[in-house]
């Protein structure tokens, strides 16, 4: 439980890349500087940089902290012994992969412990590319933690999460989202007896809304309905344990008191929440689909432009209208790599197979799309307008090739006739008699 908070509810300002300030104790916040030679209330100035200091404006994340201990006073960080599965990067392999949902422990097992590594771009020292990492818990952190890897993108599929951060508190559910940045603390508190759910690692530029182009100036994810904490703060002067990933490791260090005792803050580098639910979907009013791009929450661009080092996209209800379309997404091959996930329901391209909490991974052009059931029905349907109510997928996509871990490919939950899917697709060609 925080010790200052303006309300028992929690509070949120809305707004995505704007620059926040927040301040639990009203004065904290030094007017005109940044690092004043003695704060009014005998906090310490502290600089959390998400990008380097000579990055364009547009470019720049940081946040100044304004806390009780500065984040330097800790000692030694030493190894932990229990590191996560799947750090070890498995044989080079081109197939298709899908994977049934992590079982929930029956052992108490807060989300650091129930963490493991299922896919990766490269080695744990890259300096871009992205880590996919799914979870499965069932008891609260009681201790604090943060990623100098990268920053986190959180899509939980089953239980409620309050992430207790350095600049407030997040409850993020099911078909909502929750971004941490590199290097910022936090806690991970259970709402529900369990959970269960997907982390996006992106170790490149970071996360932001994707530009609209011909789409004008509404649609897609609008940047209102992003949520920020407000400050609230601990003082406690009791051990709390401080686990950092570093390079894919874990580390922990025993501080002699809480690391959440930021009691003012002002910046942009700050993490956030957003309601799939809320998402403006575009789509045909009249034949063929637009390319999946149109479903693009969240984009972390590569260095060549129009390349994304990672989208996040997601498949939410909507209507389909299309006339003389095959509705279902169109096979393909692609140069991209796709990591999927689903949160509810069923996936419009699978009849089967994948199921809320399950997991497939579709490699630089390996031909896939809808299976047998789903290409026959849709084939035969009647087009009337319909709508696809009740299920949320998502996408982790990104141009470098996703290596499977060691752990996923050895894992009982990876399908082994995943292929099958596909095996029965009728041939349907008529000939030069049609």
């Amino acid at each position: 439980m925080l010790d200052h908070s303006s309300s028992e509810a929690l509070h949120y300002q809305s707004g995505f890349g704007n620059e926040f300030s927040s301040e639990a104790l009203p004065g904290t916040l030094p007017v005109g500087q940044n690092s004043p030679q003695r704060h009014t209330h005998g906090l310490y100035a502290e600089l959390l940089s998400g990008t380097a200091f000579t990055v364009p404006r547009k470019e720049a994340r940081r946040t100044w902290l304004y806390r009780i201990k500065p984040s330097a006073s800790h000692p030694r960080y030493e190894r932990l012994a229990r590191q996560i599965p799947g750090r070890t990067l498995g044989a080079i392999d081109p197939n298709r992969l899908r994977w049934n949902p992590l079982a929930i422990p029956t052992t108490p097992t807060d989300l650091l412990d129930g963490l493991v590594t299922v896919a990766a771009t490269s080695a744990p020292d890259q300096a871009d590319g992205i880590t996919v990492h799914l979870y499965a818990a069932n008891a609260s952190m009681q201790r604090a933690f943060f990623n100098a890897d990268g920053e986190w993108l959180m899509v939980p599929q089953s239980g409620r999460l309050r992430v207790v951060t350095e600049l407030g508190v997040l409850d993020v559910e099911p078909q909502e989202i929750v971004v941490v940045p590199r290097g910022m603390k936090f806690r991970v508190e259970l709402l529900d007896a369990s959970a269960r759910g997907y982390i996006c690692e992106n170790h490149g530029s970071a996360l932001r809304l994707p530009d609209l182009g011909p789409i004008g100036s509404n649609g897609l994810a609008n940047p209102r309905d992003f949520l920020a904490p407000v400050a609230q703060f601990e003082e406690r002067d009791e051990p709390c344990t401080l686990v950092q990933k570093f390079l894919g490791e874990l580390w922990a260090a025993e501080l002699p008191h809480s690391p959440f005792d930021v009691v003012a803050w002002h910046g942009n580098n700050v993490p956030y929440k957003y309601d799939l639910r809320r998402f403006n979907t575009i789509g045909t009013v009249s034949y063929d689909h637009p390319d999946p791009s149109i479903f693009t929450v969240l984009t972390a661009p590569s260095a060549v432009a129009g390349v994304a080092n990672v989208d996040f996209v997601i498949f939410p209800p909507r209507w389909m209208v299309a006339e003389k379309t095959f509705r279902p997404p169109w096979f393909h091959r692609n140069v991209m790599n796709e990591f999927m996930g689903l949160v509810e329901g069923a996936y419009d391209a699978k009849a089967d197979g994948f199921a809320p909490g399950g997991a497939s991974l579709h490699n630089c052009m390996s031909a896939h799309g809808p299976d047998n059931a789903t290409a026959e029905k849709a084939m035969a349907a009647d087009l009337q307008p319909h709508k696809i109510e009740g299920t949320m997928a998502f996408m982790f996509e990104t141009c470098k090739v996703l290596r499977p871990s060691e752990y996923a490919l050895e894992s009982p939950d990876l399908q082994s006739d995943y292929d099958a899917c596909w095996a029965n697709l009728a041939k349907t060609f008529k000939g030069a008699s049609a």
